[in-house]
């Protein structure tokens, strides 16, 4: 743990693998890491993310360690979610959403998807006309996610930008290795704007309800939750369908690129999409806290203490997965546990996986000739792992430079 807090996060899976060989749990003896325990082995994942014993950090756990999170805003308005919720408060908010938040309502999504990701290829390909360099995260892999659940939510476009910078100030606070104060005030900030710009926009839906889920929400909840609740979760919403999908197409784009064979079969996408997730996960940590006094696989727990579940280690434990360093979409039994498992499975998974699956085809047959450009950046974070500029280029169209070169044929 360690090593992965202070540097691992350009490539973990090497760490990740000396993990494995060392069983499935690990005790974490770092002073300077909160957690007492780490799993990674895929059983003890999956168990762990469906136990009750082992929660999610809610108000009652946050409160003997920070006394004073009521006085930052950020807290305030994740201990409002599901997110941070278990038991009665979290069955009743998720209860919520799943009436409205439906298979359904994701299947209906699909045009949106469609006439989106035509939009932004427009986009791209206007950019990358006579070969230029074309940021597919900035261009395309944020702005997709962003529109659809914008769309879904009923936001409308020209704030989707905004909004994506406020979620990218709490992301920052989120990341286990980054909770210097200025982070912190930054994150307050960003959660006193979101939840002022959502409190009167479900205000606006309330009176003219319209056609789009908070709409939804507001008509179905009744007494069920509260606006700062609604709030809350909205925002962690948001966050599960935007801010994992990102990475999820930015990871996914140079291991399809490798593999030819997927543009003249592009009905095995969905094969594709899993053993991306599996592979190059976008979430890499979850955290949990032991409810009682406990022992998982021989490492003791005291009742409060953290465990930091690393589903990036487990989808690549050798133990569930044959030869897991390598890239294999015809795996049988593919069953990436990206998404987490129990009670608090990402709501947002049918869309993610929606999205990719309609739109990474269409990427790959609208430019043949796409390929890789400079230098890739990865982001610096560990809990959601990606890449923060990944350039391309769509045409084989060659730039006439100052020695005169000519352009290739296309």
């Amino acid at each position: 743990m360690r090593a992965l807090a202070s540097g691992g996060t350009d490539d973990p899976y090497p760490l990740y693998a000396e993990l494995h060989r060392l069983g499935e749990a690990v005790p974490v003896t770092a002073p300077e890491l909160p957690y007492a325990a780490a799993v990674f082995g895929y059983r003890a994942v999956d168990r762990i993310l469906r136990d009750p014993a082992f929660e999610v950090h809610d108000a009652y756990r946050l409160e003997p360690m920070t006394p004073g999170w009521r006085d930052h805003a950020v807290l305030v308005t994740l201990m409002n979610s599901m997110m941070f919720s278990n038991g009665d408060r979290h069955g009743r908010m998720r209860g919520l959403f799943r009436k409205v938040f439906t298979p359904r309502r994701v299947q209906a999504m699909e045009p949106d998807i469609i006439r989106i990701t035509g939009e932004l290829l427009d986009r791209v390909a206007e950019l990358g006309a006579d070969g230029n360099e074309v940021d597919y995260m900035a261009e395309f892999a944020y702005l997709l996610p962003a529109r659809v659940v914008g769309r879904l939510l009923g936001l409308p476009d020209e704030d989707i930008a905004w909004f994506r910078s406020q979620v990218d100030l709490i992301n920052d606070w989120l990341d286990f290795r980054r909770k210097g104060f200025d982070v912190l005030e930054a994150a307050d900030e960003a959660a006193i704007r979101i939840t002022d710009y959502y409190l009167d926009l479900i205000a606006q839906r309330r009176a003219s309800p319209q056609q789009d889920l908070i709409s939804d929400l507001v008509q179905a909840g009744g007494h069920e939750v509260t606006d700062l609740e609604l709030v809350g979760n909205l925002l962690v919403l948001f966050n599960a369908s935007f801010s994992t999908t990102i990475h999820l197409f930015g990871n996914a784009l140079p291991l399809l690129l490798q593999r030819p064979a997927v543009r003249r079969t592009p009905e095995s996408m969905p094969a594709y999409v899993e053993e991306v997730l599996r592979f190059d996960t976008p979430a890499h940590v979850f955290i949990r806290v032991a409810s009682a006094d406990t022992e998982l696989l021989g490492v003791p727990l005291r009742e409060g203490e953290l465990v930091a579940v690393l589903t990036g280690a487990a989808n690549r434990d050798p133990r569930r997965f044959a030869a897991p360093d390598r890239f294999d979409p015809a795996r049988v039994d593919n069953q990436p546990i990206s998404f987490g498992a129990g009670a608090h499975y990402c709501l947002g998974a049918a869309l993610a996986r929606a999205e990719a699956q309609i739109a990474l085809p269409m990427v790959l047959e609208r430019f043949p000739h796409l390929a890789l450009g400079s230098a890739a950046v990865r982001t610096d974070q560990l809990i959601l792992r990606g890449y923060k500029s990944l350039p391309i280029t769509v045409t084989d169209r060659v730039l006439v430079t100052a020695g005169g070169t000519a352009d290739a044929s296309e």
